[in-house]
């Protein structure tokens, strides 16, 4: 499963717009479109779907799931849970505090 997020950064993260990630994926611009323009979970065709999926990760892309462990070597981006940003905040300001002179 992919969401319209995911889709749209990994294009961004490849320097794609919308209509060559169609061309690598074999679908059409609408098709792309939709599926950017879904709520949460990308809704489609399945075929369309596996093209486009595939697409992404062929130029480069990781699809990391929810609470998946990533495999991959190199730079990568994931979005964190609300209370998770809250707690990492936390322990980057006490980080932060401790190594400043008293």
């Amino acid at each position: 499963m992919i969401t319209s997020g995911q889709m749209r950064a990994a294009r961004m993260l490849l320097a794609l717009d919308q209509r060559a990630l169609a061309a690598r994926a074999g679908v059409s611009v609408p098709t792309i479109q939709r599926m950017e323009a879904s709520a949460g979970i990308v809704r489609g065709n399945s075929s369309s779907l596996t093209r486009v999926i595939a697409a992404l990760q062929n130029a480069g892309v990781e699809l990391i799931g929810e609470n998946a462990e990533s495999h991959a070597c190199g730079r990568g981006v994931r979005l964190v849970l609300a209370a998770e940003r809250e707690e990492i905040s936390s322990a980057t300001h006490s980080r932060a505090q401790a190594r400043m002179p008293s």
